[in-house]
């Protein structure tokens, strides 16, 4: 049988294409077919190529001789909003950047071409990637293809929904505040967060102070997410913070007997959770039991408060720091972006070194965690996709929300300190919606927390229930 982007891993696809069995311009006319019967609905995919051209790139890569192959030779991706790819508009999600063609590649994209991608387009992004809501001024909202009507969480809302419909069968992203990982959990497919420099950003402005946001592979394997994970990681000699990474793919599942997971749950209160979703996380966890392995609930291990207050003064000042031009720009930003723009500006160093104090303290005590668990399980989002139309939840089980991502804060704890997280897949809920859990370990174990991810898809294999389209 053909391999389709729809139904296939990116594994397979790869293995036929290097066989000979499918050629690089046959699986880009099925991508194409595959856009177009669906794309219309979720809006997923935006500045998409030119048919013809991609056609003609898929038919030069076909002439490629094959000791010149990378690993991603011939496979079809649209790249995240947020990332420049050479000849084609990046535009954030902002009508300020609208018409902004790049002239370059990002060193990602740059990473997965050389790797013998085909760079299709992009997918969509919020504003500035802030919100875990994919929405935004340029190209509109993308919809959850489990129901049209609802979010598909973001940043990364665009990829998690072209892997979801089976427009492509590997996708960047990037992750400050659970953008790798809201998304895979709303659409039923796997984000990972790597560690903290293992995937190097744009050496561009302090390459030194800003450790909070890292890309990242999704996929609807562990094993897919390894195979995109080695293209993009390792070190950029412009830069002083990376990591020498060995491969990850071919990725084998871990041996579960004898491991220890620990169980945070809501943080012994502190996260408010919709109904359903501890139900669907705990269901997760009695996968792992089968599987042999020990969990056990943990009780609190740093005030949740604390973190949160670490969290939002460090990512203002980051957001800030990034985004402060475009403050002549006023009236063209959305509200989020004012906001925290406004926030980081007010800042003393001192308050960023006491935020940056308490991030230490954090790190620390989760290392010692490390030490008795081989992973430690949360829930990846604190309510179900909501509907699309609203900008972000207003509260959550009768808890009132504060600041416009305050209902993520379940992903800050891994956020703030850097650590490998992997978002998988636990099902569905009463209304049919997809739900997820995030597991994390010490920082540098990528590969560890990956193998425990093949093992449990190969119980599960969520991502093979579809959506309806």
């Amino acid at each position: 049988m053909t391999p389709t982007p729809e139904r296939d891993s990116a594994a397979r696809i790869l293995s036929e294409l290097g066989a000979g069995r499918i050629s690089c311009a046959e699986l880009m006319g099925i991508t194409l077919d595959r856009i177009a019967a669906v794309n219309e609905t979720v809006n997923a995919i935006v500045a998409l190529r030119d048919p013809d051209d991609l056609l003609a790139s898929a038919r030069a890569a076909d002439a490629v001789p094959a000791a010149q192959r990378g690993p991603l030779h011939g496979l079809p991706i649209a790249v995240k909003d947020l990332v420049n790819v050479s000849g084609i508009v990046t535009s954030q999600g902002s009508p300020i950047f609208r018409d902004a063609v790049a002239g370059a590649d990002d060193i990602v994209a740059a990473r997965m071409r050389a790797a013998g991608a085909i760079l299709i387009g992009k997918t969509n992004v919020p504003e500035f990637g802030l919100g875990s809501h994919t929405f935004n001024p340029v190209y509109g909202a993308t919809a959850n293809p489990y129901d049209p009507a609802r979010s598909c969480g973001g940043s990364s809302g665009g990829a998690a929904v072209a892997l979801a419909t089976g427009m492509v069968a590997l996708a960047d992203g990037s992750d400050m505040m659970g953008s790798l990982r809201n998304p895979a959990a709303w659409n039923n497919v796997y984000g990972f967060r790597p560690s903290w420099g293992r995937v190097p950003p744009e050496p561009q402005g302090d390459t030194f102070l800003h450790q909070l946001a890292t890309l990242g592979p999704m996929a609807r394997s562990p094993g897919d997410i390894a195979i995109l994970l080695d293209v993009m990681s390792g070190r950029d000699a412009r830069q002083p913070h990376g990591m020498d990474c060995a491969a990850v793919s071919p990725l084998e599942g871990a041996e579960m007997k004898g491991r220890r997971i620990g169980w945070l749950g809501d943080w012994g209160g502190a996260f408010a959770m919709e109904q359903g979703l501890m139900e669907r996380a705990e269901a997760a966890l009695r996968v792992f039991e089968d599987l042999g392995a020990h969990v056990e609930p943990v009780a609190p291990p740093f005030d949740a408060g604390a973190i949160w207050q670490s969290w939002i003064d460090l990512r203002s000042w980051a957001v800030a720091a990034a985004l402060s031009p475009l403050m002549t720009r006023k009236a063209q930003l959305k509200d989020s972006a004012i906001w925290e723009i406004e926030r980081g500006q007010a800042m003393s160093a001192m308050q960023v070194h006491s935020a940056s104090v308490i991030r230490s303290g954090w790190f620390a005590r989760a290392a010692a965690l490390f030490d008795d668990y081989d992973a430690l399980v949360l829930p990846a989002a604190q309510v179900w996709p909501f509907d699309m139309t609203l900008p972000w939840p207003q509260e959550i089980a009768g808890h009132a929300m504060d600041t416009y991502h305050r209902w993520m804060e379940v992903v800050v704890p891994v956020s703030l300190i850097g650590l490998p997280c992997l978002a998988l897949p636990a099902g569905f809920g009463a209304a049919g919606l997809p739900a997820g859990v995030q597991m994390f370990t010490r920082r540098g174990s990528d590969a560890a927390l990956l193998a425990l991810g093949a093992a449990y898809h190969a119980a599960t294999g969520w991502p093979q229930e579809r959506p309806a389209m």
